[in-house]
Formats: C-alpha cells, sequence, structure tokens
C-alpha cells in the first residue's frame, strides 16, 4: 500500500494506484465503497467497474501531474477503505467554471454519521488552502443531496448560485447541480 498523502486523528488519505480497482475488486470493496446504489444515489448512480477504472487511473494521472487527485480513504484502525475524498478540476462540460479547484467526497454507507467526511474534507481544505495556495475551492452537488451541501455549510462554504448549472446526465430530481466555494481568507477565519 502507498504511503498517506494525509492523514488525520482516524484516517489516511493516499493516492490511488493502478493496482487499487483489482485489489478492491477481489475482496468487495469497490462495491461497498464507491457503487452501491444508496451511495450513488446522488451521483448518477451505480458505475461499471470499467468506469470504476478510469475514474481511479484519472486520479492517479492528476496527482502525478498536480500533486492532487481524489484521494482513497482507508480507517488508520485496521484499514478499512471507507471511501474519497480530494481535489480535482471542475470537469462537467455543464459547469460555467471549468478549471476552478473542486472538492469532493464519498464514504461508504456502513460508516455515514461517524464524521469520517468532515474529517477528510478539514484536512483537504487545509491541503488546498496551505500546500497548493489555493485561492477558493468551490463543491458541487444536488439539491436533494441535504448531507453534502450540509456538509459544505459547516465547513464554511458558501452557495454561488452564479456557478450553478443543468446538467443532462442527471435525471430532473438531480437538477440543478448547486455549487458552494469556500476563499482561502473565509477558511483561514472561520
Amino acid at each position: 500500500m502507498a504511503e498517506a498523502v494525509l492523514q488525520t486523528a482516524r484516517l489516511d488519505l493516499r493516492c490511488p494506484q493502478a493496482s487499487d480497482a483489482g485489489e478492491m475488486q477481489d475482496t468487495g470493496a469497490v462495491f461497498t465503497v464507491l457503487n452501491t446504489p444508496t451511495v450513488m444515489e446522488h451521483l448518477a448512480g451505480v458505475i461499471t467497474r470499467a468506469q470504476i477504472d478510469e475514474r481511479l487511473a484519472r486520479s492517479a494521472a492528476t496527482f502525478a501531474a498536480e500533486g492532487f487527485c481524489f484521494l482513497l480513504m482507508f480507517e488508520r484502525d485496521g484499514g478499512a477503505l471507507v471511501g474519497h475524498c480530494g481535489l480535482k478540476r471542475v470537469d462537467d462540460i455543464h459547469a460555467p467554471n471549468p478549471g476552478d479547484l473542486e472538492i469532493g467526497w464519498l464514504v461508504r454507507e456502513d460508516r455515514w454519521r461517524r464524521g469520517y467526511a468532515r474529517e477528510a474534507v478539514d484536512a483537504v481544505l487545509r491541503w488546498a488552502f496551505e500546500d497548493h495556495g489555493a485561492e477558493f475551492v468551490v463543491a458541487q452537488a444536488s439539491n436533494r443531496n441535504v448531507a453534502s451541501w450540509s456538509l459544505m455549510e459547516a465547513v464554511g462554504m458558501t452557495r454561488a448560485p452564479a456557478l450553478e448549472f443543468h446538467d443532462p446526465d442527471y435525471p430532473p430530481i438531480d437538477n440543478p447541480t448547486i455549487v458552494y466555494q469556500i476563499t482561502r481568507e473565509e477558511w483561514a477565519t472561520r
């Protein structure tokens, strides 16, 4: 297993490796963490093995090129894969802010309500502002994904209506995509 890029009190966050999809497939973790109907409800639904492989490869390539990506989250006690949290560039072709630094996260259902997402988001925001010199960070969610936008508000992000957009790849109930943001100054004084 690769060395952790970030650590929190309970989590090790590390860059995905080419072998991760196969290893997680063998143990069933990829379906427990990234690909259950409940976890993927607000993310356009369950995806294929090829899509999972592509996302892991894209994260590894982004890390090699830019020094950040969506990091896999593992419990420090026991090493269980619990989700991912990290940074990427906004790449939705419908978004009005392509290239902005975006934070995102996902936690497996049996680890919800334990504070893992908040713990990881705090670490990744620190990483964005202190290590990558970000001036601001955005986050996206469906309006009905109350858990995600509530966390955005809890970490000091504010809604940015001018950045919201309609994504035809998502069902009408999940549109529009709402966007929150936080500046370096807001993060430093929260």
